[in-house]
């Protein structure tokens, strides 16, 4: 541990709030102090685990019912430290804001005006294009005493796996196949999983969520933008624009789960309980939650997805009590005469998967293009946001044209086990979860890489996005950088890539919509720009 090490405060002590504090825990020099969480079991349960121990009780600052609250309590305890007063508790030098995406907007501008604090975001940053640019802009406004830009991660956790880290070195510095010429990637959300969150759970439905493309797979669209647009290097003396795409296009509907698909020997049941069928429907939520293998309760399993539903699920002594709670939660149901918010605020894990009222795709595929620019074009990307553009010298490997297309696909046995197919002018590479295999056209050779794999998050993405961003908050902390040498040099991700990769997704989803081929530039400029430049005349 360091001398001063960084403080942090968790908003939100859900499963990613959780997967965030045991990696700072694990495989950082920083500390969590505090953490905001409306649910008091949730709330208690993580100060023990991370905070304050199961033998003592939180100190002042170390818990707040509300992220509000913790706003308000900073607000006073910085007020203090001015009046001169002595014996203030420390406050927090981060924020890992895991609360709801639809909140995401409120919180981070609440945190941005009160300035001051590093911050990283769980993905996606926000779940319209509109809120996207409303926190682009506070984040920009979000310095120090010195006048500099804060910290900023967004919870891109793919590019942090060293499986994903190995990968791009390949493809970009060793440059094992040469000019990259085409990308195919796939995302297997898995059967049953696609139901657990996008059929019966809090993304199902755009009105109250965002589309699949932008809640499951925005970090799919944000990897395949990293390997083959984002520079190189961020070191600046080493400085080169990005890539940017041509032009982007999508298909994709809700095929499968809906109505229409509904077995007729199910007849009108809209809860598994009282289906029929039940008994050998693969959907069922009682063979899900209850008697599946390894995650259902059965298996003794209290954790993911069984906390969704009964978040204090492992404080039951009795298992036969567990059971009989869980099933009683899958038996909730509603009619016609339930009132619509109600049935929209709620998760439903017992319904149907043919009788909810979800509306997101269950299969998409979108396709980028690039053209070809062998010369970078200036002014560059951080030029066009307003900010000071640095010339820099043309890399010398080409920047040809070149395609990447992403498959999004809800029925699969694989659950998020992504993988990918690279295309070169000198070779081809297959990645998938654990290996890297590469086949070289020029010497008929084929090499094998197994990176390792440091946690299941993500093939160890979870840990690795938490160790740099904690590193990037220590060293401007206690060894004086630059936030934005901290920044580039260990976060690896600046704030335009992270507005670019989520406009993307938008804009895939316009395409989408109208059956068309979208322009990157033109829309970018419209939709983008055009906004920034109204919204700051």
């Amino acid at each position: 541990m360091v001398p001063n090490p960084p403080r942090i405060l968790v908003i939100g002590a859900g499963s990613r709030g959780r997967a965030y504090a045991r990696a700072i825990q694990s495989s950082t020099d920083g500390i969590v102090t505090a953490v905001a969480e409306p649910n008091k079991y949730k709330r208690r349960q993580f100060g023990q685990s991370f905070i304050w121990g199961s033998h003592a009780l939180p100190s002042e600052g170390a818990q707040f019912d509300d992220w509000r609250d913790f706003i308000a309590y900073e607000k006073g305890r910085r007020a203090q430290i001015l009046a001169g007063e002595t014996d203030v508790p420390p406050g927090v030098d981060a924020a890992f804001v895991c609360v709801l995406d639809e909140m995401h907007r409120e919180v981070i501008l609440a945190l941005t005006t009160l300035g001051g604090l590093h911050i990283m975001c769980e993905k996606p940053l926000a779940t319209t294009l509109r809120d996207c640019i409303n926190i682009y802009e506070a984040l920009r406004t979000n310095t120090n005493a010195k006048g500099e830009q804060m910290v900023f991660s967004i919870g891109h956790v793919l590019r942090y796996s060293p499986h994903n880290m190995l990968l791009r070195k390949l493809l970009l510095e060793d440059r094992v196949i040469g000019d990259v010429l085409s990308v195919v990637h796939t995302e297997p959300v898995g059967w049953w999983h696609f139901t657990h969150s996008y059929v019966r759970g809090n993304w199902r439905r755009e009105s109250t969520s965002a589309p699949s493309l932008l809640t499951k797979s925005c970090h799919d669209i944000d990897v395949l933008l990293w390997l083959l647009c984002s520079p190189v290097s961020y070191i600046a003396q080493h400085g080169e624009t990005p890539h940017l795409p041509s032009t982007i296009s999508s298909t994709g509907s809700l095929q499968y789960f809906k109505k229409s698909r509904k077995p007729a020997a199910a007849g009108t049941a809209t809860n598994c309980l009282s289906c029929p069928i039940e008994s050998s429907c693969k959907y069922s939520a009682k063979r899900i939650y209850v008697t599946q293998d390894e995650f259902g309760l059965d298996s003794y399993n209290t954790d993911w997805p069984v906390n969704v539903m009964i978040p204090d699920i492992e404080s039951y002594s009795d298992m036969n009590v567990a059971r009989e709670t869980l099933l009683h939660e899958l038996a909730k149901d509603y009619g016609t005469n339930t009132p619509a918010l109600q049935i929209e605020q709620s998760n439903w894990f017992g319904r149907c998967v043919y009788e909810s009222d979800n509306d997101v795709c269950d299969e998409q595929i979108v396709t980028i293009t690039w053209d070809d620019d062998p010369v970078p074009s200036l002014p560059s990307f951080p030029h066009e946001f307003g900010q000071e553009s640095v010339l820099v010298s043309s890399p010398s490997r080409s920047r040809g044209s070149k395609t990447a297309t992403f498959h999004m696909v809800a029925q699969t046995n694989k659950i998020c086990q992504r993988y990918t197919n690279l295309y070169g002018v000198d070779g081809e590479i297959f990645a998938d979860s654990s290996t890297i295999t590469i086949h070289d056209f020029r010497t008929g050779e084929t090499t094998t890489h197994c990176p390792r794999n440091e946690d299941r998050g993500h093939g160890g993405g979870d840990l690795g996005l938490t160790r740099q961003f904690v590193r990037a908050v220590d060293k401007v902390k206690n060894h004086g950088w630059t936030t934005n040498r901290a920044q580039t040099e260990l976060v690896g991700c600046t704030l335009e890539e992270v507005m670019r990769s989520h406009a993307m997704v938008f804009c895939a989803e316009e395409a989408r919509k109208n059956k068309k081929v979208v322009d990157w530039g033109e829309w970018w400029a419209k939709h983008v720009e055009g906004k920034l430049k109204r919204d700051t005349s």
